[in-house]
């Protein structure tokens, strides 16, 4: 049987899902800007936790990453040095112990506390969702791409036979 005739499809999300995770994405930030912008306190309280918002950012997408890799390193053997797990795992626990030991510790009305660890906590989730979305697509293009030079190749040899 001729491989190129064999259909393969390439499993993509939809564009509301797409639109679902951005909109989501970008509503979190806001409110964490929002947030953050109007937060009592001194600056330098007001500048710890705008870091640690970004560090946990940051560190959510190294971990999607890092888990992902590893995920795809156990099929072909392989995969990041323990270490760099360490580091990646422990980047991900500071960043949001201190983020919510600063959150925690702040001087402010506890609504606004609420509002500011909820919108944080939306903020890390939807950012994981981003980050799978974001490889996910990025897989597809690659397995699209290999599949096309392949039926690529196939076709050339057809027309051009040895």
């Amino acid at each position: 049987m001729n491989q190129s005739a064999t259909p393969f499809v390439v499993q993509r999300d939809t564009r509301a899902w797409q639109l679902q995770v951005w909109v989501s994405f970008c509503i979190a930030v806001f409110l964490c800007a929002t947030g953050l912008a109007w937060l009592p306190g001194q600056h330098l309280e007001q500048a710890f936790m705008v870091m640690g918002y970004v560090f946990c950012l940051t560190a959510v997408f190294g971990l999607s990453k890092f888990v992902r890799d590893n995920q795809g390193a156990r099929r072909g053997g392989g995969g990041d040095a323990p270490l760099w797990r360490v580091v990646v795992w422990g980047g991900f626990a500071v960043a949001v112990g201190l983020t919510g030991w600063g959150l925690l510790g702040m001087d402010i009305n506890a609504t606004y506390k609420s509002f500011l660890g909820v919108s944080w906590l939306y903020l890390i989730t939807t950012a994981f969702t981003l980050a799978k979305m974001l490889r996910d697509r990025h897989e597809a293009d690659l397995l699209a791409a290999r599949l096309q030079g392949r039926r690529d190749a196939a076709q050339a040899s057809i027309q051009t036979p040895d």
